[in-house]
């Protein structure tokens, strides 16, 4: 197995740059997922490491190789799609095996491979029957197998598991992660949902508008992220936002507080506009207050996520492990330690 390294690489179509100056190393044997809003570049960089887009400038190297110039089936990469592809008329374990009958390899090696692939992935019970006979789930791991059965040197996966419906999903992440530590091979995966991204991930890129916002693993990011953009994105709930302005070394924040928010970290002069950062889950209800309105509250069982509105007009969401027993219109009060608190520059910058 190799690592993938990128130095500098752009993409251009046209006059249009999508893809500004990326510098990333993914280690040899590393789970790496591509994560970012729609439109960010996720999967157009995941493209040019397997050679499906055109690099305009920049480097890639797969190992020790660089394969910026060389043709996908030089690259020693195979790539699983969002749609299965799979040959209808054929069995699962001809779908698995077509590639290596393509490029001649002897059967009993094909037959070999295959059998493999099908131990690693459980589709032993499923090699005789036609796609058309296997649920969603199924399909996707026979496209896995497929790839499996190439011997890559790296897997890359173009957001799998985005036709599967929920329960399939969480399924198809506990295989996929089986997979990579059953193989130890490097994988690059690319997907929108920052779920699938903490669950899975080694090192987790964020993307957007074809930069990298921040990289790192998981709970780094979750716990230190750089700027607003990485806080807002990664966790779920989101990171709720209140705009504040400096004031003596503290922070007025109406959405949040009357009184000053003191925080530790080095403020902007007086009168900057800021904004406080705080999880749903560093946010308590206080029964005694009355600043906040119930808008609506979602109860799902273990945890109950309130929605509330402030006099102001700004938007919190509290998550509660207990059962809330609030209203919808009711007023409440909220508390919260300051020093779970974030604060981020009106550039978005987080101050430390």
């Amino acid at each position: 197995m190799s690592g993938v390294t990128l130095e500098r690489v752009i993409k251009r179509y046209g006059d249009v740059q999508v893809i500004h100056g990326v510098d990333l190393k993914v280690e040899d044997g590393e789970f790496c997922v591509f994560v970012g809003p729609s439109g960010c570049g996720k999967s157009t960089l995941l493209r040019m490491v397997a050679g499906l887009e055109e690099t305009s400038e920049g480097r890639i190297n797969i190992g020790a190789r660089d394969v910026t110039r060389s043709d996908p089936s030089e690259r020693g990469v195979a790539m699983v799609f969002q749609t299965y592809a799979l040959y209808p008329h054929m069995t699962v374990a001809e779908n698995m095996g077509f590639g290596l009958k393509m490029t001649g390899h002897p059967r009993a090696e094909i037959d070999s491979k295959v059998k493999e692939a099908s131990r690693i992935l459980k589709l032993d019970d499923y090699l005789a029957r036609k796609p058309k006979a296997l649920s969603g789930g199924q399909r996707q791991r026979v496209a896995i197998g497929r790839a499996i059965v190439r011997g890559p040197e790296v897997f890359l996966f173009d957001e799998p598991l985005s036709n599967l419906d929920a329960e399939l999903r969480v399924e198809m992440r506990v295989e996929i992660a089986r997979l990579h530590r059953e193989i130890g091979a490097t994988m690059i995966y690319v997907t929108h949902d920052q779920v699938e991204a903490m669950t899975l991930a080694d090192k987790i890129v964020v993307l957007r508008s074809g930069r990298v916002e921040q990289v790192g693993r998981p709970l780094d990011l979750y716990h230190n992220p750089d700027n607003k953009f990485v806080a807002g994105f990664i966790g779920s709930p989101a990171m709720n936002f209140v705009a504040a302005t400096v004031d003596q070394g503290a922070l007025r924040a109406p959405g949040l507080a009357d009184a000053p928010v003191p925080t530790p970290v080095a403020l902007p002069g007086a009168g900057a506009k800021v904004s406080v950062g705080l999880r749903p889950q560093h946010i308590l209800l206080d029964p005694a207050g009355s600043s906040h309105r119930v808008e609506i509250t979602e109860a799902l069982g273990g945890v109950s996520y309130i929605h509330l509105s402030s006099g102001t007009g700004e938007k919190l969401i509290v998550e509660s492990r207990e059962d809330p027993r609030v209203a919808l219109g009711a007023r409440t009060g909220i508390r919260f330690d300051s020093a779970d608190a974030m604060v981020f520059a009106e550039s978005g910058a987080r101050l430390r």
